[in-house]
């Protein structure tokens, strides 16, 4: 058992026993999703729960971003995403008396999420006050093979002889909800933002059509049963504007039970009517039903046994972080896999935190997994990116610049933070999608989305550093913008930002060489991609000559230093206990910076620069964001220090399953989640992909035996398996790779390839700000 409260094993989470205070947190745990619906992991009874949720992805309300006072600029409208209609409840009543775990007696109960199976089954014995006791079996799934169905297997059976069960299956809207208060991050409550539009009932299925009250769409829920019990039951439907209900009343005698199971569908649209809308969602149901249970359930197993063939991560030597990493995968692909054109959100589909917004992490955390492990869905999020280039070039326009501005934090593609300094200054998106682009044609060679969106997507994020920056005497400035870190902002030349825009910049003009045709398109000669690598070449990099390292911006190693050894450890997160006056104007980290341009922009840094760099910056950085560990496990990684990786590596990995941000009940943190893939994939791994082919320098910390990963590359997909003295790599179909091995070129063919691991460099002691280090993993 993990000291959490789940059970550890390599391809499943189990809780077992009660525990009603942990509601809100297991409920994102045990989230389902596939990228286009989630539902919240909570109890099929309805109550007790912590917080509903039923999402569908790119489904939001309008609400107003209040300002104290106005300015030029500022967006107007934000978006918050909506809990539609819940179809998850299933109510029981045993005799007269409600199933609710919070009266009479729960003996063995738990909840197991399959990372196989893909669903989340759950069994439980109850008492009721009376002291009647019955035994409830459930499995549901959010199909990833039918991206608008879900499932649930719900029977019940009597263990004191024969018993009167009732059975309330739901379509509920506007659920109320408790929000929390008191933190920024956390999502905003919408009180009854559905309005009704059509409810039909029939039979045992029923379905409930609504619309925003602001944003305009339409969302479309609908239900159907099949019933199997031994006896006569009695069932009736009803539905009214917010309720849609089958109630079915049954005595079920000693050894016989009752299953229910129940197929759902939804749908929804900024455009089609509702007739329409419920034509969309009948015909779902209808082929749900046609397909069946077992079929489904077949379909979820068969889809992710590909998955795993072709993107399991084996760590051998701590079973905990096993299951981690299997539970972190699993959820990046219930985020990402069935998003087909819509954003990936960061808490994806488990929750309402952060108002259901995708950020910039998506592009440089979450799609690297995606490209190599499932790279259809990696094209669709940019494919969203690229849909939404017009609200981006108008949001350039209203700021006085050219090409496109990308939003920091958006469900629909238009900004929707109205925090300037670490939001609308955050420019570093435009070459985060850039470099997600670039990645993602190096790794596939699709042609044909580097003709239809890649081009274009660099063209126009690269005219946005051309007109934000400036050419001056020391070089190409790019000033008073913010870079990954949100406790600085409005810096001048941040290394991160203008090394990844210089990037851009290139790529845009090397895609304008490559496809002519489509530059000629997008009015782009060659005058202009020329200025770009001008531009390029004259990039300004901080540094600071006298201590040997680079700065995060110009000037900021000259800052005063945080008082670390004055600050109580509940003092963290400091931004919910100090002024950004304060963090602004200091030597404080949120989270990984300059450590993250020096793991995206490798071939800036000789090995000596990386290691004073980290050290430097390692002793600065507090980890307030879970963005932070799994990149400065990468570089502790690549620089030497193996026994800080591992524990930097443990704690991205365990972000979510240990609460480690104390926000979990909000939604996981799709990101951080991802992040474990790269500790393991680009830090223990080494894999850089910069040059045209996959790059890898392997390490293993001393507390691991084995860590075996699978990637594809092109129409190839790569075996590795990493031991302490040496590295073997397989292909395991496609064509021959090119590849290298700590700096030496190989080609890999159907023969193994085993190369020997040179020993880790050796760098000076670092250390963390006080009471700041991942905690030691023994």
């Amino acid at each position: 058992m993990g000291e959490n409260g789940f059970q550890i094993a390599p391809w499943e989470l189990r809780w077992c026993g009660l525990d009603l205070d942990a509601l809100r947190r297991t409920e994102s745990i045990f989230a389902l999703a596939n990228g286009h619906l989630g539902l919240r992991g909570s109890f099929d009874e309805g109550e007790p729960v912590g917080l509903p949720g039923t999402y569908l992805n790119g489904f939001y309300e309008s609400r107003p971003l209040p300002y104290a006072e106005a300015g030029f600029g500022y967006p107007e409208l934000g978006q918050s995403v909506v809990n539609v209609t819940d179809g998850k409840i299933i109510r029981l009543l045993v005799g007269d008396e409600p199933m609710d775990l919070r009266y009479g007696r729960t003996g063995p109960h738990e909840r197991v999420l399959d990372f196989r199976s893909g669903t989340l089954r759950r069994s439980t014995e109850w008492t009721s006050p009376t002291g009647r006791r019955v035994r409830i079996h459930s499995e549901r799934l959010v199909s990833f093979t039918d991206r608008a169905v879900a499932a649930i297997r719900y029977e019940v059976e009597p263990l004191d002889g024969g018993i009167e069960l009732v059975v309330q299956s739901d379509l509920l809207a506007n659920e109320p909800i408790s929000a929390a208060h008191g933190d920024p991050r956390l999502g905003a409550a919408l009180d009854r933002p559905l309005v009704a539009e059509d409810a039909v009932a029939h039979d045992l299925a029923a379905v409930l059509v609504h619309r925003t009250r602001d944003s305009g769409l339409r969302v479309a829920a609908a239900m159907n049963h099949e019933l199997e019990v031994s006896e006569s039951a009695r069932c009736d439907v009803h539905a009214e504007e917010d309720l849609a209900r089958v109630t079915i009343a049954v005595d079920v005698a000693a050894g016989n039970r009752l299953r229910l199971t129940k197929y759902l569908a939804y749908g929804w649209s900024a455009r089609r009517s509702s007739p329409a809308l419920r034509a969309q969602v009948d015909a779902a149901l209808a082929s749900a039903m046609e397909t069946g249970w077992d079929e489904l359930c077949a379909r979820q197993r068969e889809y992710l046994d590909e998955f795993w063939a072709q993107a399991d991560i084996e760590v051998d030597g701590d079973p905990e972080l096993q299951q981690a990493v299997r539970f972190a995968m699993f959820h990046v692909l219930q985020a990402g896999a069935r998003g087909e054109a819509r954003a990936i959100p960061a808490k994806g589909l488990t929750g309402p935190g952060y108002d259901g917004h995708a950020f910039w992490d998506t592009e440089t955390y979450v799609l690297p997994m995606l490209t190599y492990t499932v790279p259809q869905a990696a094209r669709d999020a940019l494919r969203w990116r690229h849909s939404t280039l017009d609200q981006a070039r108008k949001r350039a326009e209203e700021l006085g610049q050219s090409g496109a501005m990308f939003p920091w934090r958006s469900i629909n593609g238009e900004e929707a933070s109205g925090y300037w300094p670490t939001a609308t200054a955050a420019v570093h998106v435009n070459a985060d999608i850039a470099d997600a682009t670039v990645r993602y044609l190096a790794a596939t060679g699709d042609e044909e989305f580097d003709i239809e969106c890649g081009v274009e997507l660099l063209v126009e994020t690269a005219r946005l550093w051309a007109s934000l920056g400036h050419l001056e005497s020391d070089g190409f400035r790019i000033d008073g913008v913010s870079g990954p870190d949100e406790y600085s902002a409005l810096a001048d030349n941040n290394l991160y930002t203008n090394l990844m825009a210089r990037r851009n910049l290139r790529a845009a003009a090397d895609a304008c060489e490559r496809r002519p045709e489509v530059a000629d398109k997008l009015a782009v000669d060659a005058e202009e991609y020329g200025r770009w690598r001008k531009y390029a070449d004259a990039m300004v990099l901080p540094y600071n000559h006298e201590l040997g390292v680079h700065e995060q911006s110009e000037g900021f190693t000259r800052y005063a230093r945080w008082d670390f050894d004055g600050t109580p450890e509940k003092k963290y997160p400091l931004l919910l206990h100090y002024p950004y006056f304060d963090l602004y104007r200091l030597q404080v980290v949120k989270q990984a910076d300059l450590v993250l341009a020096m793991y995206l922009c490798p071939g800036i840094f000789d090995l000596e620069q990386k290691t004073r760099n980290f050290g430097y910056y390692e002793q600065l950085t507090v980890r307030d964001s879970s963005l932070s560990a799994c990149m400065q496990a990468v570089m502790a990684a690549e620089v030497g220090h193996l026994d800080l990786a591992f524990d930097h590596f443990a704690e991205a990995a365990l972000t979510d399953l240990h609460d480690l941000h104390h926000n979990v009940g909000e939604g996981l943190h799709i990101a951080a989640l991802a992040g474990t893939w790269i500790s393991c994939v680009g830090g223990f791994g080494g894999l850089r992909d910069h040059e045209g082919e996959p790059a890898f320098a392997p390490r293993l910390p001393e507390q691991l035996d084995r860590l075996a990963f699978r990637i594809r590359w092109r129409a190839s997909r790569i075996a590795v398996e990493i031991l302490p003295q040496h590295t073997t790599y397989r292909l395991l179909s496609g064509d021959p790779v090119g590849l290298r091995h700590h700096g030496i070129a190989h080609t890999l063919t159907d023969s193994a390839l085993t190369l020997s691991n040179p020993p880790a460099p050796t760098p000076p002691p670092v250390s963390a700000p006080a009471g700041r280090a991942p905690r030691r993993r023994e």
